[in-house]
């Protein structure tokens, strides 16, 4: 498991809205974002998140020319820390991030591994109440999901 997991704002927005966010730390324990996706999610973090900024504002201000500012901030973070993981759902910025050499992973990823590691029995309850959320998932990733998890056709 990485050193550090790092978050952007739509993870803990999205497992916020579907009565799940205690998943994080259920799989990876203790959490870590960024002041300014802090401000972004409009709600108290659970005290297993840990707020840290990162070091370097300039990679902060150059990476913002390219993703919005919680991303920035969350891809500059993982950036400086070591063996870490960065959870992003924006597909630029996933881009970006991988392109940067970062480890990544999104909201989906993080329910699958909340399977795989047995804090959860299944999937498709959370896919569901993602479904009914303003959340973007294309039926084709939320399928595959389904399918990585064993659940296809159950």
């Amino acid at each position: 498991m990485p050193n550090a997991i790092i978050s952007d704002a739509s993870c803990l927005v999205l497992l916020q809205k579907i009565n799940a966010l205690d998943i994080l730390r259920q799989v990876y324990g203790e959490i870590t974002t960024t002041p300014t996706v802090a401000a972004e999610v409009r709600f108290s973090l659970p005290d297993w998140v840990q707020i840290r900024q990162a070091i370097s504002e300039a990679e902060i201000s150059k990476l913002a020319l390219l993703v919005d500012p919680g991303e920035a901030s969350a891809i500059a973070l993982a950036m400086e820390t070591s063996d870490a993981t960065v959870i992003l759902d924006d597909l630029k910025a996933r881009k970006l991030a991988i392109k940067l050499g970062l480890d990544v992973t999104g909201t989906v990823g993080v329910i699958l591994r909340a399977k795989d590691s047995g804090v959860i029995a299944e999937i498709r309850p959370l896919m569901f109440a993602i479904r009914k959320t303003n959340f973007r998932l294309s039926k084709e990733v939320e399928n595959e999901a389904l399918r990585l998890a064993g659940e296809v056709g159950s």
